[in-house]
Order: structure tokens, then C-alpha cells, then sequence
């Protein structure tokens, strides 16, 4: 079996197409009370129309490069200066301030970031950001399940097909509800002939648990 790593750091390998490759309180004291009653109600309105949905969608899209310098997301659990990940954008989908009920979808709200030889990612997003783990394929699973299947495309190169499981393990600003929850992704990776890696992969975020 070829890891999802191993995929992504040797691509274009013949052998992709024989086979497929495995690839997730309580307010005390008077003072606190008073703190709330006394909260901007226009804050509070702004950051509700910037909460997404529960859950909501995006669509990662575009050539990957790699990370030279990344901003401070203000997460723990991932280190984007580490030289060991690569960027492409984010697009809105549904359920988040930038969908086609809110503004124009054909444009990036943030960027993902994803490391190629490891199991973490990050997306930067409007109002916060969200760090994740790639679950590993359990024992048995069939072609395409946190794996990649690979298909020629004709040009040289190979799409890369599979759904992916994640858990978020860290989530800041508007997205914090969603820290413990879940990402289902449905991802078409083209690996060009030149080596590149062109991205298209849909993501499902939610406060839980995908079925």
C-alpha cells in the first residue's frame, strides 16, 4: 500500500493506476454579568451574520505552492513556517459570508494550507481559522477512503480521486463551536505532468461527526 504522503511527495508513478492509494463557564460574579448586559448589541449583531452555517461548505481550488512566508492564524496545534506545507485558495460554497447568498462566489475568502509529507492542514477564513488532522485509513478500507484512486488524464498526468475524513482540532473567532468537530472532503487532486498539484476538493464542515 502506497500512504497518501508518499503520493503527493512522488508524483506521476505509473504504478498509481494499478492500484489505489490510502490516504482526519458559566459567567460567575456580578462583574461578569454586568459585562454582558452592558455588550456592544452592534458587535454582537456583526458577528452573528459572520457565524457560518452549521455545517457549511467551501471548495479548495488551485495550484499548490509552497509556503515560504504564512501568516500568524493564531493556532497552536500547526507551525506554517516549518517548510513543510503548501498553500492553494478557498472558495465559498454555502453556509459561509462569501456564498452566493452573500456575495460573489468566484472569488477566494481565504487560503488552505496542507502539509504534503504529514497530516495536518489549516484554513485561514474570515473571522477566524481552523486547524484539522487527517484520520488514518483503518484496516480493510476499500479503494478511495482516505485514499486517493488514480486515473489517467490523458495528458501525463493523473487525477487523483477519494473522500477524506478530518478532525478539527483547533478552531478560533467566529469558527470556535466547531473545534471538536468534523470535515468530510471529496477531493479531485490533478496531479499535472509537470509535477504540479492542481486542487479541486469540496469540504463539509461541521460541529459533528460525519455519518
Amino acid at each position: 500500500m502506497i500512504s497518501r504522503e508518499s503520493a503527493l511527495r512522488n508524483p506521476i508513478d505509473p504504478s498509481f493506476s494499478q492500484r489505489a492509494i490510502p490516504r482526519r463557564a458559566m459567567l460567575g460574579g456580578l462583574s461578569g454579568a454586568i459585562a454582558a448586559v452592558l455588550a456592544s448589541p452592534r458587535r454582537a449583531v456583526a458577528e452573528d451574520a459572520n457565524r457560518p452555517n452549521d455545517p457549511f461548505i467551501l471548495l479548495l481550488h488551485g495550484i499548490y505552492q509552497p509556503v515560504v512566508t504564512s501568516p500568524d492564524l493564531g493556532l497552536s496545534s500547526v507551525n506554517l513556517s516549518d517548510g513543510t506545507y503548501s498553500r492553494t485558495r478557498i472558495y465559498p460554497v454555502y453556509g459561509i459570508q462569501g456564498d452566493e447568498d452573500s456575495g460573489d462566489a468566484s472569488h477566494p475568502i481565504g487560503a488552505f494550507y496542507v502539509q504534503f509529507n504529514g497530516n495536518l492542514c489549516a484554513y485561514d477564513l474570515p473571522g477566524g481559522a481552523i486547524a484539522m488532522r487527517f484520520d488514518a485509513p483503518p484496516a480493510g478500507a476499500p479503494p478511495g477512503f482516505n485514499g486517493f484512486v488514480p486515473f489517467p488524464d490523458g495528458q501525463g498526468g493523473l487525477f487523483l480521486e477519494g473522500t477524506f475524513e478530518l478532525d478539527i482540532i483547533e478552531a478560533t473567532g467566529v469558527y470556535h463551536a466547531f473545534q471538536g468537530g468534523h470535515n468530510h472532503m471529496v477531493d479531485r487532486l490533478h496531479n499535472l505532468a509537470d509535477g504540479r498539484f492542481n486542487e479541486f476538493c469540496f469540504c463539509n464542515i461541521s460541529t459533528y461527526q460525519f455519518p
